[in-house]
């Protein structure tokens, strides 16, 4: 529910690299026409759109000490981070409508699903895209066992994100023709690009124990508050079960010389561990600072594991093979560190859990991060858009060397943003909406 758009530098070098109408001042109609933002439209946010961006109705109070130990180390304060500049530290705007999450299938399909012209099959997977030559004219899809065809009347749009969108076009014959070939899978169009240029944004998390029985984690107290809690949700949308759990955020530079923030944390008011699969961790009073590196070098790749369309694909994501990215993730820590030890936190801490007191030196902590980072659900690229020879869709998001098909979602970005990618990806899809309908009016015209 992080509603943040990344970087006016990151859709600047979208434009720089050859992707007209790209750039910030052409995308910021679109993040705007996408939302309602509560706080009111300005040169930066709409009214009226369908994704209700809200302030956080009952941030934690260990929240509240978070923004001011940022402020403590010296990063500004900042009350929006996708206005005029997004560097700095305090709460999240979140997506949310009422004290509840405003997903896009709440504040678009939820408008949309009873028009004559829409048909929306649930428990159906994509399987392959039909050409006829190298035109694409239906979709083949398994549903309850039984395969079926839906033909198009004018174009195809794949929205499967960045991990499946690259595995429906190589079982379609688009990508490179050796794995293909390999596969038994005639080529429609060679494209060496599909699947290629993953990038996704890694994420190590420090954790402290907390003194005060203040945290959301699972503790006697809070189970004896959460019927309280479930109250003040129902009646009023209010409290503990309106947090989005990551409630407060910055944006930081991990050095001087870096041209933009290139460092994000997400602070949250309890102990987690593998974004709380790990369960025991989820006990006790406790928070937790996330350390993100915001534009990673390593890249990795979207392979197919077989030709048969049920398999998933193979997930190569490559992290940290670049030495830059190991290098921004330790400052990282050590910044996430400072903040941590300031004095907003000094009624608060407790002993830290991860890393340890025995993780003081660079190797050690280098050591933490390969051992403890993970993903934090960003993948994108993997279509990427553009005009060099890797690329797989043009400015218009049409794939290259095919007619009649346009991907539409996070693999196309050709370089990852600075920032969480939901809002960017909804951008993307409100851009595409006026490409698709200008195409058709050409057409008819």
């Amino acid at each position: 529910m992080c509603y943040t758009r990344g970087h006016a530098f990151d859709y600047d070098g979208w434009a720089r690299l050859g992707n007209a109408g790209w750039s910030y001042q052409d995308v910021l109609p679109y993040f705007k026409r996408a939302e309602h933002h509560e706080r009111g439209a300005d040169a930066f946010h709409g009214t009226g759109g369908p994704l209700n961006v809200a302030n956080l109705r009952s941030p934690n109070v260990l929240t509240k000490a978070f923004v001011t130990a940022g402020t403590q180390v010296g990063i500004p304060r900042n009350d929006d981070f996708n206005g005029a500049e997004q560097e700095g530290v305090g709460l999240f705007q979140v997506t949310q409508k009422n004290g509840r999450r405003c997903s896009t299938a709440s504040g678009y399909l939820g408008m949309a699903k009873h028009r004559g012209n829409l048909t929306i099959l649930t428990g159906a997977q994509a399987r392959r895209v039909l050409f006829d030559g190298d035109a694409a004219v239906g979709v083949e899809y398994q549903r309850g066992g039984t395969v079926h065809v839906v033909h198009a009347a004018m174009e195809v749009i794949l929205s499967a994100g960045a991990i499946q969108s690259p595995q429906l076009l190589m079982l379609s014959g688009i990508g490179d023709r050796v794995p293909l070939q390999a596969h038994g899978i005639p080529v429609v169009a060679h494209l060496p690009g599909v699947g290629k240029n993953l990038q996704d944004h890694l994420d190590v998390i420090v954790v402290n124990s907390c003194t005060q029985p203040v945290s959301i984690g699972i503790t006697p107290g809070n189970v004896l508050r959460w019927p309280w809690e479930l109250m003040k949700y129902f009646c009023g949308r209010r409290g503990l079960f309106t947090s989005n759990a990551v409630e407060g955020g910055g944006f930081v530079k991990s050095r001087p010389s870096e041209p933009v923030p290139d460092l994000q944390f997400h602070f949250s008011p309890m102990k987690l561990s593998r974004h709380g699969m790990d369960m025991g961790d989820l006990f006790g009073d406790g928070y937790s600072l996330h350390v993100c590196c915001l534009r990673p070098k390593s890249v990795g790749e979207i392979r197919l594991a077989s030709p048969h369309p049920m398999e998933a694909p193979q997930i190569v994501a490559n992290y940290l093979t670049h030495p830059d990215d190991m290098e921004t993730m330790l400052r990282g820590v050590r910044l996430a560190r400072d903040i941590l030890a300031a004095p907003a936190f000094d009624r608060y801490r407790g002993r830290e859990l991860m890393p340890t007191v025995l993780c003081e030196r660079d190797d050690k902590i280098r050591q933490f991060i390969r051992e403890r980072a993970e993903t934090i659900y960003h993948p994108v690229g993997t279509c990427k858009m553009g005009q060099d020879a890797m690329a797989v869709v043009d400015s218009e998001l049409r794939v290259h060397g095919a007619r009649r098909l346009r991907v539409v979602d996070a693999s196309i970005m050709p370089t990852l943003v600075g920032g969480n990618t939901n809002a960017p990806t909804v951008m993307i899809a409100e851009k595409a909406s006026d490409l698709v309908r200008w195409a058709a009016h050409e057409r008819r015209h």
